[in-house]
Formats: structure tokens, C-alpha cells, sequence
């Protein structure tokens, strides 16, 4: 949809911004379906196939998060320089030329290769640039907005028995193709609808007329001006930092889990693959009622109190499985999993935007990639090789359950940093001559 598309549905008293969240959320589930969450699916039937250990496939997802870290920076540089619909397009193609690629591989070499360049397409045409998107039509409805985006991911999760059903009983090289001509159907058309921000076609955050300030009538609070940190500025809060921190924290339980359930279900607990997507599916089905009570609550209370929570959420469900001997323990995991990332994935961005502003938060998101990337790369390696080491998951997502309390402290000290301006007058005036 263009500017003319986007005036008519003003003219209808519709908000165009949530048609980007709809746009949004094909592209999240598309992205995480088929490649992040369907990459322990298809560990389990290329260590079958060709024999590749745990902590090889492990350490290939862990690659990828490294080259997403690493991209963060220049990622946010491009998303500034140029168009979101841009940016997303050329991801798309990589994105879905590298799945058709990836069904002619016959050696690790080969899988390391085309999944790196699948991820770095995946990357462009994924959580940044949609993010970055959303934010910046969103100010007083922002959790919202962020948590319906985040149902793709969600999406994702409840589409992984189809995913391991193809895998299983189409191969894994169909499937491979399948993914890739899908992703260049959807992602390619659909990227007419990332309009930068919402002044680009004439109307305000939240569908807001010009200088409102009164309240929606879900009760949020009126919209405000914001402070507008430039990245530089936002690398010297000490709020930045503990976001990041508490983030990657966050994230080593999260990739670990994507990485090695249906392995720990599997091999350890004796499940089969559709037994194991099913669980999969279970704790994704309770994440969506989590994101929406995230999205709900994040608008209403302090962001940080609920991100802390949900970190001790994410620290009980790694126990339940980790020791998990019955199906009510899994069950347990899946609850307490799938609620604590459900209400804590709206928050991470949300916060950042509430902290320092619209214009830099594209740089701001991509300097955190690079802390955030500790924790994606980190948590698949310390459960493969401790799995390998050990002969199970216990001991490594015992460790990583203590990784999710240790987060909880620093999202409860991410207090918000003071404005770049107000700053200077707070100081006292002998200092603020002398830094005259």
C-alpha cells in the first residue's frame, strides 16, 4: 500500500499503522517459523541423515547470532540511510533464495555456508526493520502495537508440527524449497506496506491528531513528548547497558530452549518428533495469551518490574525441564516459559523507545544486537557441549535457569535515563560553568 492507499484509509478513520502490525506479523512468522524455531527440527533429522554432532549443529545456530550481532550496527545504519521497504525486499530475496539453496547441500561445509547467508537475509527482512517500523507508529499503544507484532513469533511456534511433519515425511529438502518460493511470494509484495514513520503519509503516532493529548479510550496515558537520545548518547546510560544485559541474559534461555528441546525431549525423555512439536505448539499457544497481557499491562505499568518477573518465569520453566522426569514437569515448563517470553518479548523494544525516543532508535537497537548477540550465541553452545560433556541437558539448563535470575536484577535497576537537555540544567551551576 502506498501514499494513496494509506490517505484512503485515513479517510475512513483507519489508523494505517495497524496495518503494518498485520504486515508485521506475517513477516515475524515467516522469519521464526522457518528458520529459527524449525532449526531444532531440522538438527534432529540432519544429525540422523549425515551424523553431525550436537555441538556442531549448535554451534551453526550460534554463527548466525554472531553474524546478527555483528550486523546490528550497520543493519540500523542502513535502515536510516534507506527505506525499511527497501532493506526488507533485498532481505527477502537472500532470505528465500537461500532456503532453495540450502536443499542442494551435501556437506557441513556446505549447511554452515548457506545458513550463514540465509540468516543474513533473514536478518535484513526481520525483527530490526519490522521493529523499528512499529515503534515509530506507535508512542502511547507501543507494548500493544509491539506485542501483536510479536504474535508471529508465536505464529511460529504453533506452525512447528507442520513444519516437522513436512520434514518427516517430505524431507527435508522439499520442505527446504517449499520455505524458500513462500518467503519470495509473501515478503516481497507485502514490503510496500513499511512506511518509515506514520508523518510520511500524513498522520500522527497512534492515529493522534495533530498537539491531542487526550487519552484513548483503552485508558492509556495521552501522548507526550519523548526525549530523543542520539545512539551516542544512549551508549553512556547506564540504562542502555542493564537493557542489554538483562536482554542477552534473557536470550540464553530463550535460543537455548529453540535450539534443544525437541533434542532434550527427544533423545533424553524419549519423545517422539511430533510428540515433542506438540509441546512446541503448547507453550506457544500459552505465549500468545502472555504477549497480550504484556502488550496490555507494559502501557499501564512500570516496564522493568514486569521484564524481572518474567526473567524469574523463564528461571522456573528451565528448572521444570531441566528435571523433568513426568509429563506435568514438562507441562510446567511450558507455562512458565511460554507466559515469561510472552509478556517480556513486547517489553525489550518498548523500553528502549520509551527511554530514548523515535529518531536514533534503529542505531540504538543495533548497537544492543551486539550485547544481545552474547546470549543467542552463548545459550545453544553451553546446552550442546555440556549435553555432550554430561550425556544430558540437566546440568547446562540448570546453569542457564541462574543466567534468567541474574537478568531479573539488572532490568529492575534499568531505571529511566534523564533527558540529554535536562542533564545539563541539573547539574549545579559551578559544574555547568565549568562545562560551559
Amino acid at each position: 500500500m502506498g501514499h494513496i492507499a494509506a490517505a484512503r484509509l485515513r479517510a475512513r478513520g483507519v489508523f494505517f499503522g495497524w496495518w503494518i502490525v498485520g504486515a508485521a506479523i506475517i513477516f515475524q512468522t515467516l522469519q521464526t517459523g522457518l528458520l529459527q524455531q524449525a532449526y531444532g527440527t531440522y538438527a534432529v533429522v540432519l544429525h540422523d541423515e549425515f551424523g553431525w554432532s550436537t555441538t556442531s549443529l549448535s554451534l551453526v545456530y550460534a554463527l548466525q547470532s554472531v553474524l546478527t550481532g555483528l550486523l546490528g550496527p550497520a543493519q540500523g545504519w542502513l535502515i536510516d540511510r534507506f527505506s525499511p521497504r527497501t532493506i526488507m525486499r533485498v532481505g527477502a530475496l537472500i532470505f528465500g533464495f537461500g532456503f532453495i539453496a540450502l536443499s542442494r547441500i551435501d556437506s557441513f561445509t556446505g549447511f554452515c555456508i548457506i545458513i550463514l547467508i540465509t540468516s543474513f537475509g533473514a536478518t535484513l527482512a526481520g525483527f530490526m526493520t519490522i521493529t523499528t517500523v512499529v515503534i515509530n507508529w506507535f508512542q502511547r499503544r507501543r507494548s500493544l502495537a509491539m506485542a501483536l507484532t510479536q504474535i508471529g513469533l508465536s505464529i511460529a511456534g504453533l506452525i512447528a508440527p507442520v513444519i516437522a511433519w513436512s520434514l518427516t515425511s517430505e524431507g527435508w529438502r522439499t520442505t527446504a524449497i517449499a520455505s524458500g518460493i513462500l518467503i519470495l511470494l509473501v515478503n516481497l509484495p507485502l514490503a510496500r506496506v513499511l512506511h518509515r514513520t506514520p508523518e510520511e503519509v500524513g498522520q500522527m503516532p497512534d492515529g493522534d491528531r495533530p498537539h491531542t493529548d487526550r487519552a484513548d479510550r483503552t485508558g492509556a496515558a495521552p501522548t507526550t513528548p519523548q526525549p530523543e537520545f542520539t545512539a551516542r548518547q544512549a551508549l553512556r546510560t547506564r540504562a542502555f547497558w542493564f537493557i542489554s544485559i538483562g536482554h542477552a541474559l534473557a536470550l540464553f534461555v530463550v535460543t537455548a530452549v529453540t535450539v534443544h528441546l525437541v533434542l532434550h525431549l527427544v533423545d533424553d525423555l524419549g519423545y517422539t518428533v511430533g510428540q515433542a512439536a506438540n509441546v512446541i505448539a503448547l507453550m506457544t499457544g500459552i505465549m500468545i495469551f502472555g504477549r497480550f497481557a504484556g502488550g496490555i499491562l507494559g502501557d499501564r505499568f512500570e516496564k522493568r518490574y514486569l521484564a524481572a518477573a518474567a526473567m524469574f518465569g523463564h528461571a522456573f520453566g528451565l528448572v521444570m525441564l531441566a528435571y523433568a522426569n513426568s509429563f506435568w514437569m514438562v507441562l510446567l515448563f511450558a507455562l512458565a516459559h511460554g507466559m515469561a517470553w510472552g509478556i517480556r518479548g513486547p517489553l525489550m523494544q518498548a523500553m528502549r523507545a520509551d527511554y530514548f525516543g523515535r529518531a536514533s532508535f534503529a542505531r540504538v537497537m543495533g548497537f544492543s544486537s551486539t550485547i544481545i548477540m552474547t546470549g543467542t550465541v552463548g545459550g545453544p553452545l553451553i546446552a550442546g557441549v555440556m549435553a555432550d560433556h554430561f550425556g544430558n541437558y540437566t546440568a547446562g539448563f540448570t546453569l542457564l535457569a541462574s543466567f534468567a535470575v541474574i537478568g531479573s536484577i539488572f532490568f529492575l535497576f534499568a531505571t529511566r535515563p534523564t533527558p540529554p537537555g535536562e542533564a545539563t540544567l541539573q547539574q549545579p551551576p559551578l559544574k555547568r560553568a565549568a562545562t560551559a
